[in-house]
């Protein structure tokens, strides 16, 4: 409460009346503890309101007024002694109340943000596991086995096992297991009545299920007492799709499964989801005819990985728009809430094509949201980053332009890091677009951590650009290319329109100018103003 007895001094020099705030029970004297006072050994009320009560009470031969804190329970603030004796005001308590209110609000957000952060840390490390198993093997049945022995000795269960939805039968098969021998077992039908593992799967809602619950043939070599069953879900734009059940037994503790334990596993489900699917996305472009295929896919995981752009509001207004070409390439752009005052925003290229490219992708995006709500900025972001991809880029011998900023809505300032990307601007207090110009080189090509830079930022009449040189470099029948310059006119000729309406003015010049000819490489455009 140092900032809370900072504030409390300033009103005491204004107002020559002392202040000080206590917890404790009225109806136990000796519990009242000063939380924040403007005098060292500050002046115990001997009198105090009800805990519900609105009203004032003087106190202490009137030397003292004090209030009940209504936010919380067993609060109070006093006021007095004053230094010319007299009866303290009603309206100090009036003016000291929202603010005592506040102070306690902040304190409990706190405390609240780092205990979210202390719960958070095994699920960033096994993020971070998986990650490295999936950058190493397309096998499901290595990475699933790898992934269900860190899970079970995170959580502390002696057995489990992972099951996947086939599509031709319709049943979930044993790919996993651990602490028990799980071979030959026979395939559970997603509707049977007794399964525990079929109604998770049809309902999409994890179960802890009692020892004395029954469960199905299958699951009864491996449940040991409570066991933890959680779908593996695939989760995209458009919604959620199960594509398996983690299950879980053996408390190693012999105490229940906690909720923080569930978060945990629903956590790691997902990204188990991203691993059979990568896996799906290998064996079809085997399967079939590899390069178009491949292609494919790759792009079908590029959008449905993208955010919807309302996850900025209300705090900007965001477009963002992927045309896709018919060769695969690796374009995508991220947008998160930081904090409560901030937005931030990225986009990039992966080099080279194919499913690699999607892969690097799906691993930039995934790390990216985790490092962008831990980092201090962008480019302690995007060092972070590429030391979770380092070692993948390395060894396909790809690289990521990248740009990343936040804008501080409550400092009204950009800060951003820019490794490689040329198309980044602000039309700002200038009155012309100022580049926001690339002095590192792309991610993967060196180890050197990215360069962070400010740029002042006018709410409600800059607007930011960024978009992929898919754009500019798009060529008509006689292959000319576009150019950057046309598109900032069109921008600049529409920019007092929303951004969704600014972002159509761009495509249709896209459109006159391509006719009939295919783009070479994905269009992606992001526009954002607050």
């Amino acid at each position: 409460m140092k900032e809370l007895e900072s504030v409390l001094t300033v009103f005491r020099d204004s107002t020559k009346c002392e202040v000080s705030v206590w917890e404790g029970d009225a109806a136990n004297p000796s519990s009242l503890k000063p939380v924040a006072s403007t005098l060292a050994k500050p002046v115990q009320p001997d009198a105090l309101p009800p805990a519900d009560s609105d009203e004032a009470l003087v106190t202490n031969d009137g030397h003292l007024r004090v209030a009940s804190i209504r936010y919380r329970q067993h609060v109070y603030l006093a006021v007095g002694p004053c230094l010319d004796e007299s009866v303290p005001q009603e309206l100090y308590l009036d003016l000291l109340k929202p603010l005592i209110v506040q102070a306690y609000r902040t304190r409990l957000e706190v405390e609240h943000t780092a205990q979210e952060l202390s719960d958070r840390f095994e699920e960033i490390s096994l993020l971070y596991t998986i990650g490295e198993i999936l950058g190493r093997t397309v096998s499901l049945e290595d990475a699933a086995k790898t992934i269900l022995n860190e899970i079970a000795e995170v959580v502390g269960s002696s057995t489990g096992a992972i099951l996947v939805h086939e599509e031709t039968t319709n049943s979930l098969s044993v790919v996993a297991s651990t602490g028990v021998g799980t071979e030959n077992l026979p395939a559970i039908w997603i509707h049977d009545p007794d399964s525990v593992s079929a109604r998770v799967f049809r309902t999409e809602h994890e179960v802890v299920s009692e020892a004395s619950e029954p469960v199905g043939y299958v699951e009864q070599t491996y449940r040991k007492g409570v066991m933890l069953s959680v779908p593996i879900m695939w989760t995209t734009p458009e919604g959620g799709e199960p594509l398996g059940v983690i299950n879980l037994s053996g408390r190693t503790s012999r105490t229940p499964y906690t909720a923080g334990d569930q978060k945990l596993v629903r956590a790691i489900a997902t990204q188990i989801g991203t691993a059979i699917q990568n896996v799906r996305l290998v064996k079809s472009s085997l399967e079939q005819d590899r390069l178009l295929q491949e292609m494919h896919l790759a792009h079908d995981l590029q959008m449905k990985l993208l955010p919807n752009p309302s996850v900025a509001s209300p705090l900007a207004k965001v477009t963002a728009r992927v045309v896709p070409a018919e060769s695969v390439g690796g374009d995508f752009y991220h947008l998160f809430r930081i904090q409560k005052d901030s937005t931030g925003v990225m986009i990039g290229d992966v080099s080279g094509h194919g499913y690699r490219a999607a892969l690097i992708m799906a691993l930039v995006m995934s790390a990216s949201a985790i490092h962008a709500q831990n980092s201090d900025g962008p480019a302690e972001m995007l060092s972070a980053l590429l030391d979770s991809v380092r070692e993948e880029l390395r060894t396909t011998e790809m690289h990521v332009s990248l740009f990343y900023a936040i804008i501080d809505h409550k400092t009204h300032g950009i800060r951003y890091a820019n490794a490689g990307h040329p198309h980044a601007f602000v039309y700002g207090a200038t009155g012309k677009f100022e580049r926001l110009r690339a002095i590192d080189p792309p991610l993967g090509m060196v180890d050197s951590a990215p360069t962070e830079l400010s740029y002042p930022w006018r709410a409600g009449k800059d607007l930011m650009v960024l978009f992929t040189d898919g754009i500019s470099d798009a060529r008509n029948a006689a292959d000319e290319r576009l150019g950057e310059d046309i598109v900032l006119e069109t921008i600049l000729q529409h920019k007092g329109l929303p951004v969704e309406e600014i972002s159509m003015h761009v495509f249709d010049l896209l459109d006159e100018h391509m006719g009939d000819v295919p783009p070479r490489d994905d269009l992606t455009l992001v526009l954002i103003k607050t």
